[in-house]
């Protein structure tokens, strides 16, 4: 394990390995900030708005979730247009987690910006539709997708319980209802972003807790890194063969220190695959 980027994020959030640009990029939400590091070069755009989330659409573009609105971003000239509103009627919400999904898809999750209980919702922006797909979330986090389209992986984090949701292998759409996967109530765990990796194995970072967990295809614990900061809150798959596990963090409620809030690195640790491009 080392420090991947000492930039002690509020709430560090969304990290995407760009796989045509071999570039990691990841969000502070509450700094307003997106950042961007390949090899020794870190570079970082200011907003004036909360930003949480990201796909890639082609080299130089990216799709951007904000607190009201999904947007298509310009990496060279840091130019951003609208793409279509995200509850930009809601002045409580803001987008929380994301990811593209093997289809071109892009799942966003939405919050309250105090928690405000089931304030929030996660939905599917897919060949120019907005189609809200669960609702009264109040921590909307760890939407992911198995490698073998089958399902997506969702939960809010104040339930302590990771969801399955069944996806039509045509289209991506859900299809019947989905079902608890993992219960870590009893752990008292608080599931944050996930990923899969290449075997369809699902690593969870686990808020207040330390550590990213791996979980098997039947929910089991399969092995747990620990990471030094106190509030991990997503992994992402990168590097140059897919194999290193970029995690960020937070120090929000946490005193100052080169700790927590910073983005680590795991080197070599599970075959990753890389972020499906985003149909615009």
């Amino acid at each position: 394990m080392s420090v991947f980027d000492p930039h002690a994020c509020t709430l560090g959030e969304g990290p995407l390995w760009h796989p045509e640009r071999n570039t990691l990029f990841w969000f502070d939400i509450l700094g307003k900030r997106l950042f961007s590091r390949q090899g020794d070069t870190v570079t970082s755009w200011d907003f004036d708005a909360h930003f949480s989330a990201a796909g890639w659409v082609d080299k130089d573009t990216l799709v951007l979730a904000s607190e009201t609105a999904l947007w298509r971003f310009d990496i060279p000239s840091g130019d951003k247009t609208q793409i279509c509103t995200l509850e930009a009627d809601n002045p409580v919400t803001r987008s929380n987690d994301g990811r593209a999904d093997p289809w071109g898809g892009f799942w966003i999750g939405t919050m309250g910006k105090e928690a405000q209980k089931q304030a929030g919702a996660i939905y599917r922006y897919y060949r120019g539709e907005l189609r809200k797909l669960v609702g009264d979330i109040t921590i909307t986090n760890a939407i992911c997708f198995a490698p073998d389209r089958s399902c997506a992986y969702y939960t809010d984090t104040v339930t302590q319980k990771i969801m399955r949701q069944p996806l039509n292998a045509d289209d991506g759409w859900p299809v019947d209802a989905p079902e608890v996967f993992i219960d870590l109530s009893a752990k008292g765990l608080n599931p944050d972003g996930a990923v899969t990796d290449a075997d369809g194995t699902l690593w969870v970072a686990i808020w207040g807790s330390s550590c990213v967990i791996a979980f098997g295809h039947d929910g089991t614990e399969q092995r747990r890194l620990e990471v030094p900061a106190r509030q991990p809150t997503c992994p992402a798959f990168g590097g140059d063969d897919l194999r290193d596990l970029y995690v960020t963090s937070a120090n929000e409620g946490l005193p100052e220190d080169a700790v927590n809030g910073a983005t680590y690195l795991f080197a070599d640790i599970a075959q990753g695959l890389p972020e499906p491009k985003v149909i615009l």
